[in-house]
């Protein structure tokens, strides 16, 4: 049967970026996150496990060697092809804000007065929105429904679509989605066909520096090393007076990417775990 190399190490939240770029040089072919929000826990107490795939044994033994030993570098390795879709035994509906409940196709969910509920299959590289990160942006965008009212929605690394989905759910009248990866075009446009919104929902790898749209409400959940060099480009694409939503930051990382931003305004910052958002609007 086929088997799988990954390379498991344990490092702090400040060092996953780096650490994450050191995997990719190294040969990794992609690389997970986890922590106590995800499906499968970390194995240390504040710290962050990340998962790195390997073509061979021997890339993954040459990776290790490379890896200093306090952060507990280790080999395992997956047979057969079962675990690709394990992860969807633990996929059930959830409230993502407020009477917002997302669901996966394979499971039903009864809906309560009120509900709006979003169909989701988020592939198997894609947010399902149970992370912090996501449900911080969701529920900001649910503080601000007038904002979104009416308007057309730039979401920046749109990764699954939820949040251009949630958005539309909201009152938006559009998402224009962009993303470097196309496995992620293609599941945006699978989701807002699933929820009949694919006459509203754009989806492409456009760079951000082509897209002509300037919106009343931009959303971005990167991450802090992203959203600091990207951040004149970003707020290119917010209307005078339009709101600004960063997610993916730590909070340790509030004050670098406020530094980035300076010339917004900070409406609010609620933080979830070790996770910050911050709403900025332009002035």
């Amino acid at each position: 049967m086929t088997r799988y190399p990954f390379v498991h190490l344990d490092v702090l939240p400040e060092d996953v970026d780096e650490m994450s770029s050191l995997l990719f040089d190294l040969g990794a072919n992609g690389v997970e996150e986890r922590d106590e929000t995800t499906l499968e826990k970390n194995a240390k107490a504040g710290k962050i496990t990340l998962v790195a795939s390997f073509d061979t044994q021997r890339e993954a033994e040459i990776a290790i060697d490379q890896i200093a030993s306090s952060m507990s570098p280790r080999y395992q390795e997956v047979v057969g092809d079962g675990w690709r879709d394990a992860w969807k035994e633990h996929f059930k509906p959830y409230a993502l804000a407020r009477g917002l409940i997302v669901r996966p196709p394979w499971e039903t969910y009864e809906a309560q007065a009120g509900d709006k509920v979003l169909v989701l299959e988020p592939g198997r590289a894609f947010g399902t929105g149970l992370h912090e990160t996501t449900r911080l942006v969701a529920q900001a965008m649910q503080q601000h429904e007038s904002d979104l009212a009416g308007a057309t929605v730039l979401d920046v690394g749109c990764g699954s679509g939820v949040l251009a989905l949630a958005a539309l759910a909201l009152g938006a009248k559009r998402a224009i989605c962009i993303d470097i990866d196309q496995e992620a075009v293609h599941v945006t446009r699978e989701n807002a066909a699933r929820n009949a919104f694919e006459d509203r929902v754009e989806a492409s790898t456009t760079p951000i520096e082509r897209v002509s749209l300037v919106s009343p409400v931009v959303l971005a959940n990167i991450e802090a090393h992203v959203l600091i060099p990207m951040a004149a480009q970003l707020k290119k694409h917010v209307a005078p007076g339009g709101l600004l939503l960063l997610s993916g930051v730590l909070v340790t990382q509030r004050s670098d990417v406020l530094s980035a931003y300076a010339d917004m305004d900070l409406v609010a910052d609620p933080s979830a775990g070790e996770w910050i958002l911050l709403a900025l609007r332009k002035r």
